[in-house]
């Protein structure tokens, strides 16, 4: 998603919490995107930032929402893409996160798979018999001819 580094956002968060915690009231997360607390609730309609809801419906914004939120103000102002295309981009990237990480977790499994293939053959092998002889099976044509009725 958008955003990796945490540059510029406070460290003070509440013990337990990580970027995706939403701790911030809408007024501290416009503030700390650089945005009007009505562009939020724009954004939030659009479906380009979902933030978390308390009890009591109010939003609360995580440092990976901020992240967010000013990544879509850098593509809408720096880069010129429109609120739809940027709401595009966030479904697509968001589509490639789990895409790579379903392959991560088929590479896990193919692995394990693998691995368990290899400790059967192992068992397999380990468990001939080294008493038996190689036997040479030979094998011998043989033409059968119907004998003609008289």
């Amino acid at each position: 998603m958008f955003g990796s580094g945490s540059s510029g956002f406070p460290s003070g968060l509440p013990h337990g919490a990580d970027e995706d915690t939403p701790v911030f009231v809408i007024s501290v997360a416009a503030q700390l995107s650089g945005l009007h607390a009505q562009t939020l609730r724009s954004y939030d309609r659009l479906g380009l930032v979902s933030p978390g809801r308390t009890p009591g419906g109010g939003r609360r914004y995580s440092l990976r929402d901020i992240a967010q939120l000013r990544e879509v103000q850098r593509l809408s102002q720096e880069e010129g893409v429109n609120l739809a295309g940027i709401k595009r981009i966030i479904e697509l990237e968001n589509q490639v996160e789990a895409l790579q990480n379903r392959i991560a977790e088929l590479t896990e499994e193919l692995a394990s798979a693998y691995a368990a293939a290899e400790q059967a053959a192992a068992a397999v092998h380990a468990s001939y018999r080294k008493d038996l002889v190689p036997f040479r099976q030979q094998s011998a044509l043989v033409v059968w001819r119907p004998s003609r009725r008289r």
